[in-house]
């Protein structure tokens, strides 16, 4: 009889201690998925372009260098997260909004242009940064001053721009469009003459042109052919949050972080960029 108690409280104790595990799990589990909204107790989850250098890139080293980089560094510290505690996300252009909404990030900093419908599902602190389409040329070539001069001309962007299109059905009509899946593809071809000019954000291809390996081998026309005002994207409704990162923006602008940046991550390509923006969202 002794035997039979001791053998059905072991029983009893295994049952307890594999339950106990169980729940241990699955609180961890829970803990996880309910943190993964950005900000974790110990850290911050941030979007930006893994592919954009001179804004959002990942380097080989695992490193991330960029203007959106440092704006977002600063703008964590001013928020009580030191590097260490930021996780930077990937955020393609197509998923950003889903990434606020689903609670993947808690800020998304990519090149993200402030416009109406986006705002309708997210909100911005910002902006922080003015962009214009602009184009990219070869540094000797002088045939290519204003937009009309594409017509008859090889005109490369991403599949899918909408910067290219704007050239091809408002400026320049007979411009010779060619769609390539990435700017890498249309600077080999710039390069090789085989292409003439490469248009987007004039940000974005200052970044290109800045890089190490193409110093000296292009320009930047230097058009303004659209406004593309960066903004800080965020859960729609968080207000709190908004008012604290327009405050870090204006604090990186006033110490001469802001400035800092822009000359480092862009000043190799001769790249002129507007004064900081005033503050406009949530104002």
């Amino acid at each position: 009889m002794k035997l039979f108690k001791v053998g059905a409280a072991a029983a009893v104790s295994v049952v307890l201690a594999l339950t106990a595990t169980a729940c241990g799990g699955s609180s961890d589990k829970a803990s996880d998925s309910g943190a993964s909204g950005g900000a974790k107790k110990d850290k911050i989850v941030i979007g930006i372009k893994f592919d954009q250098p001179g804004l959002g890139l990942k380097n080989p080293d695992g490193k991330f260098t960029g203007f959106d980089v440092d704006v977002a560094t600063y703008v964590a510290k001013e928020l009580g997260y030191q590097p260490n505690q930021i996780e930077f996300k990937q955020a393609v252009s197509a998923e950003r909004e889903n990434l606020i909404a689903n609670g993947d990030v808690k800020l998304v900093v990519a090149t993200y242009t402030i416009n109406d419908k986006r705002k309708a599902k997210v909100d911005f602190a910002g902006p922080y940064f003015v962009a214009h389409q602009d184009l990219l040329v070869r540094a000797g070539d002088t045939s290519i001053t204003k937009a009309e001069d594409l017509n008859k001309k090889k005109l490369c962007s991403v599949t899918g721009s909408t910067s290219a299109q704007n050239i091809k059905t408002k400026l320049a009509p007979d411009a010779d469009l060619q769609q390539l899946p990435g700017y890498s593809e249309c600077l080999t071809g710039l390069e090789n003459k085989s292409l003439d000019a490469l248009t987007t954000d004039n940000s974005i291809l200052a970044g290109f042109a800045a890089q190490e390996k193409n110093k000296g081998k292009f320009k930047l026309v230097g058009l303004n052919l659209s406004d593309e005002p960066y903004g800080i994207g965020l859960k729609k409704g968080d207000k709190d949050l908004q008012t604290k990162v327009n405050a870090a923006l204006k604090k990186m602008v006033a110490d001469g972080s802001w400035q800092k940046a822009v000359d480092t991550n862009f000043g190799p390509a001769n790249y002129k960029a507007e004064p900081a923006p005033q503050i406009t969202e949530g104002s």
